[in-house]
């Protein structure tokens, strides 16, 4: 696996064709009986699929990705996710792709210039805004993965924040993903230590974060187990769509087995 070296102050990797991503989707997804909602605002075809179980208990999961334009493993792994259909027993909810009009304009940030990233606690975006008043209809979620890439990454690697003591599924993350993508050994990634090799787990004192990513917003209202997965950009797409499948596979095949 060899690094493209591209990638000198942002991502200049291979761009998505994010319409045709988000038909595939909504194919596949057809296909295999999920449910479908739109997002506001639903000009920008934003749309979450739901996959229930009829099985009392279940766990609710929930998976959520394409939220920076110039991060184009995860709609892909999405779509390659609905495709393959390979899930455990659980209810499932999966936004295949939250800022399509970034991808259009081939920017990191909405068309606005927002990173919507980081407008998770005063909601400047539109999409924001339908995004929590989405996740608002929703009940608590289990689990929750987010889906994205990191241009400046030595490797996959992944952040845990999990305030109910609940066994980790980063480890097996991380070894389901060596064996197709390298592994961030770094002991400090993203400015963070490490805990365990590609594995951060920060202390999150949420009051004190001016801007807060999608991940604290879910945190503080709607899980307490949440996983951000890092696929490193500097790769060929394929092998940062590989780290991506296996690792939610890995999380959710032991999250349900657990």
């Amino acid at each position: 696996m060899q690094r493209l070296g591209r990638n000198q102050d942002g991502y200049r990797g291979e761009p998505l064709d994010v319409e045709n991503t988000l038909a595939e989707c909504a194919a596949a997804a057809g296909a295999h009986g999920w449910e479908r909602d739109l997002l506001a605002p639903d000009a920008l075809g934003r749309v979450a699929f739901r996959r229930r179980t009829r099985s009392a208990g279940a766990p609710r999961i929930y998976i959520s990705t394409g939220i920076h334009g110039d991060e184009p493993a995860g709609p892909l792994t999405a779509r390659r996710l609905l495709e393959e259909d390979r899930w455990p027993d659980a209810d499932l909810w999966l936004l295949p792709c939250l800022n399509p009009g970034g991808f259009l304009a081939g920017t990191r940030t909405n068309p606005d210039g927002i990173d919507l990233n980081r407008d998770y606690r005063h909601f400047r975006g539109g999409e924001t805004r339908g995004h929590i008043a989405w996740l608002e209809r929703q009940p608590g979620f289990d689990l929750t993965l987010l889906l994205h890439e990191d241009w400046e990454s030595h490797g996959f690697y992944t952040y845990e924040v999990n305030r109910g003591a609940r066994p980790s599924v980063a480890p097996d993350m991380i070894a389901a993903v060596r064996p197709v993508c390298p592994i961030d050994e770094s002991p400090l990634i993203d400015g963070r230590e490490a805990s365990e090799p590609g594995i951060i787990r920060p202390v999150l004192t949420p009051e004190e974060r001016p801007e807060w990513p999608e991940a604290l917003w879910l945190i503080t209202h709607k899980t307490s187990l949440s996983y951000t997965l890092e696929a490193p950009s500097d790769w060929p797409l394929k092998i940062r769509v590989n780290a991506l499948t296996s690792a939610v596979r890995a999380a959710v095949n032991t999250f349900t087995a657990g």
